[in-house]
């Protein structure tokens, strides 16, 4: 399959590398206490039989501190946008008003914010669990490597190639920890 060392380093880092964007989307979506578009955007709507994120179908403002408003593309919309927002576990309630939708944004209790924030945990949890496979089935691609008939690769060049491996996964190890931890301590401000 994966024929040299560089080719497996750079399709383990791509990998790695959407892992982590995957990461800073969804963290991008916790509620904070404070009104934000981004607490909606990737919401999925059932739009003419197709999930469609929210920021797709219509604009999303904030008039006050803690409150959004969203205004549908498309009017004929606004029913399932309602629906999206109850079935997304938000906590938050739309108000359908005529044409557009009102989100009041709750404060958050403290108990709410220290589940938020195992929440964002377990997210970052399950992409290093992601991106340790990748580092496990690029492993395996550099042993084949010296296994192919009529390649060349030394042992220490194998060995190399999975130290390279390992410092990639703890890079990106660090960087979702991070990603993580100031997303919890935004959560965790009162």
């Amino acid at each position: 399959m994966t024929t040299d060392p560089d080719t497996i380093l750079l399709e383990s880092e791509d990998t790695m590398s959407k892992a982590l964007e995957h990461l800073r989307k969804e963290l991008k979506g916790f509620r904070t206490g404070r009104a934000s578009p981004t607490i909606v955007e990737y919401v999925k709507v059932d739009y003419y039989g197709s999930p469609t994120d929210l920021k797709a179908l219509a604009a999303i403002s904030v008039p006050e501190p803690s409150q959004l408003l969203i205004k549908p593309f498309d009017v004929g919309a606004v029913q399932e946008i309602k629906k999206a927002i109850e079935a997304a576990g938000l906590g938050l309630v739309p108000v359908v008003e005529s044409k557009q939708i009102r989100l009041n944004i709750p404060a958050l209790t403290g108990e709410r914010r220290h589940q938020l924030a195992a929440q964002a945990k377990k997210i970052g949890e399950e992409q290093k669990v992601a991106i340790r496979n990748v580092r496990r089935d690029a492993n395996k691609h550099a042993d084949n490597l010296a296994k192919q008939p009529g390649t060349h690769f030394a042992e220490d060049d194998i060995k190399q190639l999975k130290e390279e491996i390992q410092g990639l996964l703890k890079r990106y190890e660090t960087l979702m920890d991070e990603a993580v931890a100031a997303k919890s301590k935004e959560i965790l401000e009162l």
